[in-house]
């Protein structure tokens, strides 16, 4: 009888003991504070799990670092933190943070490509953003191998990084992000839109190389398709595109101001002095102006020029042309006409 009240004290001084240190655990493993201010926190590469604890606790995200450093190594995950920009905030218990930080929830910097920016110009936002060096960018860009890699038949990648808006985190290879960029192009130029380009005659590289000089001359959307068709005019009259995009993407230097010395410069993408398509694309075209290069509004329009408001005048003769750039650019203007 005395062994069974001890055995059942003993019982009970185990379940007690369970009890407090379930409670104990529960209770330490409560968040900080509240769930305000959210802060980003970077945890370099290399640095030791001590170090990691010590950290959150200095950023007022962890209470006693033992139990988040005792949590860690009991679980075996003291080696597998992953490091990186992350979200975190008062709110989350050690064990949310531990998990957060094993699994690689990393913070995600957004990040937009305007229609119609060039290689220069996306290289220099992701540098900005801390993103990528732009010389690595420009660097892969025009990398044989890597373009090869990615089954583009081009010299470079211009045409080929779609304009969206992309999630990043810190520190991810430049080689991925400018996967990122070519894979969404995949995504959205269909092999619909290819066996579309083949339709008329044109490879992938001419409807980019097309769309992107429809970009830079037009913003509006109800213009594209005209502006289009004068270019698809222009091409099978074998007459010069005389476009001052392409003329630009050529200058080392530009100021806002074409002038009449940068019209006669010698290259490949002078559209005044080459007949045809300048040979590639000047820009990254969005998804309408590719849309537009396959699909010209038919018309007599060989000319446009500016009304100085956003729009264009179309005309099908030198004579209407003529008259237009008359009421249009009595004046010298920053943008010349086509």
């Amino acid at each position: 009888m005395n062994f069974f009240r001890k055995l059942v004290g003993v019982g009970l001084l185990v379940a007690v003991v369970g009890l407090l240190a379930v409670f104990g655990l529960v209770k330490i493993n409560q968040p900080f504070g509240l769930s305000d201010p959210v802060q980003i926190v970077e945890i370099p590469s290399g640095m030791a799990f001590t170090h990691v604890s010590h950290l959150l606790h200095e950023k007022e995200l962890l209470g006693p670092e033992w139990f988040f450093q005792v949590l860690g190594r009991v679980q075996r995950l003291d080696r597998k933190i992953i490091p990186g920009e992350y979200e975190l905030h008062a709110g989350m218990r050690p064990t949310e943070l531990l998990k957060k930080l094993v699994e690689g929830e990393l913070y995600q910097h957004s990040v937009t490509i305007p229609e119609g920016y060039n290689l220069v110009q996306i290289a220099n936002i992701l540098d900005q953003k801390g993103l990528a060096d732009k010389r690595e960018i420009l660097r892969l860009a025009k990398d044989h191998t890597f373009i090869e890699s990615l089954d583009i038949k081009a010299s470079t990648l211009e045409g080929y990084l779609f304009p969206d808006t992309y999630q990043f985190a810190r520190y991810m290879p430049p080689e991925y992000i400018v996967r990122s960029f070519v894979s969404r192009f995949r995504e959205m130029v269909t092999p619909e839109l290819e066996a579309q380009a083949k339709s008329i005659e044109m490879t992938l590289q001419e409807v980019l190389t097309l769309a992107s000089v429809i970009e830079k001359e037009t913003g509006l959307a109800t213009e594209r398709s005209l502006v289009s068709g004068v270019f698809h005019n222009r091409l099978r009259r074998n007459i010069p595109l005389q476009s001052d995009p392409t003329v630009i993407y050529a200058l080392e230097y530009f100021d806002g101001n074409i002038r009449k010395a940068d019209l006669s410069v010698k290259s490949p993408y002078n559209t005044y002095k080459v007949r045809g398509l300048p040979p590639g694309p000047i820009a990254n075209p969005g998804l309408a102006s590719i849309q537009a290069a396959l699909n010209p509004t038919p018309s007599d329009f060989v000319y446009f020029v500016s009304r100085n408001d956003g729009s264009h005048k179309f005309s099908a003769t030198l004579a209407e042309h003529n008259k237009a750039v008359n009421k249009y650019q009595r004046r010298p203007r920053s943008k010349r006409s086509s």
